[in-house]
């Protein structure tokens, strides 16, 4: 496994830990993966290449007693999701190295108050798919207080128009649901972000890109480090 690899790994298994935690769901951890368990999520990430055959049929196990949805995140290409009845989609990891570049061309703040963190969790939950997580449990006020864990938005013209979620841990940061609403699209407001993010964050930064957003963080200086697998049973 490449040390960016492990960087990007790690940071996810931070992620998932801290969203066991504040989300008040079980948290299982095991030699090959991390799994979130809770009322209508199952959220698994693999954290190594080489699972033990016992944690394989433990997952097996806790597949088939999912009360709802099943995510597995598997940037090794080790485990057999078509096994257990799921389907799959691969997304890239991306990594880049620790350099500067220009301030960005809009205002990009952190979040530091609950009425802050209640908007830029909107923004996340209007941007992304997240069943069965409305606002004030998709990202709970208390990563607030969790070390490491720091929300963004970015304005334009007066008014709110994305946020992201940064996870400082193990000398990288992981930038995650990087949003901007539908009437800010093609403003500038996904690249403001990036910018105000690599330039407050001088490590190596981690992200797993969807399709639109891969070119924006390659033109930033991100290269792919692999295709991760994401398995799940929705349509």
């Amino acid at each position: 496994m490449s040390a960016s690899l492990h960087l990007a790994v790690r940071n996810a298994a931070v992620l998932t830990t801290g969203l066991a935690r504040t989300r008040g769901h079980d948290l299982i951890t095991r030699s090959g993966y991390l799994a979130l368990s809770g009322p209508t999520l199952l959220r698994v990430l693999a954290v190594r290449p080489d699972p033990d055959p016992d944690d394989i049929a433990e997952l097996e196990l806790l597949v088939k007693r999912a009360p709802a949805r099943v995510v597995v995140e598997d940037s090794f290409g080790t485990i057999d999701g078509a096994a257990l009845g799921l389907t799959y989609r691969q997304l890239p990891v991306m990594v880049r190295p620790p350099e500067p570049v220009p301030p960005p061309a809009l205002d990009v703040t952190p979040v530091r108050t609950a009425a802050e963190w209640a908007v830029a969790e909107q923004v996340v939950v209007d941007g992304f798919p997240m069943p069965g997580f409305p606002t004030g449990n998709a990202l709970p006020l208390s990563l607030l207080d969790r070390e490491g864990f720091r929300l963004h938005t970015v304005w334009r013209d007066g008014s709110v128009a994305g946020a992201c979620l940064t996870v400082e841990a193990d000398d990288a940061v992981g930038v995650y649901w990087v949003t901007t609403l539908p009437e800010h699209r093609s403003r500038g407001v996904g690249r403001a972000l990036m910018h105000a993010m690599i330039n407050e964050f001088p490590v190596p930064m981690t992200l797993t890109a969807a399709k639109p957003g891969r070119p924006l963080y390659e033109s930033l200086g991100f290269s792919v480090v692999t295709e991760a697998t994401w398995w799940s049973n929705a349509d």
